[in-house]
């Protein structure tokens, strides 16, 4: 068995971040969301895997590499244009052949992983399994009507959904899947839509089971989604202190500090990690923050937030929460005159003052 990971598409809702670094990249608890992905699928006791990648493929291949980090094989498969979730399938068939697979959308997180799920799908032998979520906003997603257990409608995005049953981003599909990826068309969206596909394969009577996911997951594709994933996932850490703390720094809860990373007349409140290089200067971090590397944060206060790497944040007066912070970011307080707010902001940029 083989897994397809998806890891294309322009991540526009969450800009300005995304417009220097893919989306499946960015850090929740200092982890690279598309790891997660990997890590639940060699779990699963997979170990060849290709992904799906667009215009980000040289960032993604940096940071994956071909899985020697973690003993799984992996092949990179380009994507010209993000032309719809059945689409990739249909530009992967050379590399998944006549193999059973899981596809795994690169954005997504299920903290209980997929291992039960593929040990399902692999003692049942359906053509296709599908995982599927109670969510209040259905008309976000791919929406599911059963009779019973049995899956009988597909649709993408209804604007009138008939159950609030959400696809999960995580399916699993045997070589039929190809035989419905050629013969559907696009949608009014100009994508050969996964949803489409699942639907074929329940009107030509093939056996499409489905499963009530009861643990958490999320679609990671928006800023209070991010922060949920990562508040979710430092609620799992343990302790643990590899850098410096000095002793007039005090720290609460479940604290993950990284080796290199310092920590000065400052408290730090879990959970919260802080990584490698980092230094926390006469400052407050509070729960649910993650901080990545080599980042600099004094005189400030922050809680409930993302930064990621190489930022600094220094002499604030206002305390920072609900934030996303992208990579080489400053913020601090002006010394110049006359005072005022000065920014220099890219496209889509969300700023709120006190």
């Amino acid at each position: 068995m083989k897994a397809l990971i998806l890891s294309g598409g322009e991540g526009t809702r969450l800009r300005p971040i995304t417009h220097t670094v893919a989306k499946q990249l960015i850090p929740v608890a200092n982890k690279p969301i598309l790891f997660y992905g990997i890590e639940a699928i060699r779990e699963a006791g997979i170990r060849d895997i290709g992904i799906v990648v667009g215009d980000t493929y040289e960032e993604i291949k940096a940071a994956v590499g071909k899985g020697e980090k973690w003993g799984i094989n992996v092949a990179y498969i380009r994507q010209e244009a993000p032309l719809g979730l059945a689409h990739a399938v249909k530009i992967a068939q050379g590399y998944l052949e006549e193999e059973s697979f899981v596809m795994y959308l690169g954005d997504n997180i299920v903290r209980q992983g997929i291992k039960s799920l593929v040990d399902e799908f692999r003692e049942k032998r359906p053509n296709s399994q599908i995982l599927l979520a109670h969510v209040p906003n259905p008309q976000q997603f791919g929406v599911a009507e059963l009779e019973g257990d049995k899956v009988v409608r597909l649709e993408e995005k209804p604007k009138n959904p008939k159950s609030d049953l959400a696809l999960v981003g995580v399916y699993m599909f045997d070589h039929h899947v190809f035989e419905a990826v050629n013969s559907i068309r696009p949608s009014w969206r100009n994508e050969l839509e996964i949803t489409d596909a699942i639907q074929y394969l329940i009107d030509g009577d093939y056996e499409v089971h489905s499963h009530i996911v009861s643990g958490w997951w999320k679609d990671t594709g928006k800023k209070d989604d991010l922060l949920e994933a990562n508040r979710i996932m430092l609620d799992d850490i343990e302790s643990k202190i590899r850098g410096k703390v000095d002793k007039d720094s005090k720290i609460y809860g479940k604290v993950q500090i990284d080796e290199g990373a310092q920590i000065t007349h400052s408290t730090i409140r879990g959970p919260a990690i802080i990584g490698e290089g980092t230094k926390i200067i006469h400052s407050y971090v509070g729960p649910f923050t993650s901080i990545y590397y080599n980042t600099l944060i004094e005189n400030s206060e922050i809680e409930h937030s993302i930064v990621m790497e190489e930022c600094k944040i220094k002499s604030l007066k206002g305390r920072i929460e609900d934030s996303i912070i992208g990579k080489n970011v400053v913020v601090q307080q002006s010394t110049s005159r006359p005072k005022a707010y000065r920014f220099m902001l890219g496209d889509s940029s969300q700023v709120g003052t006190i």
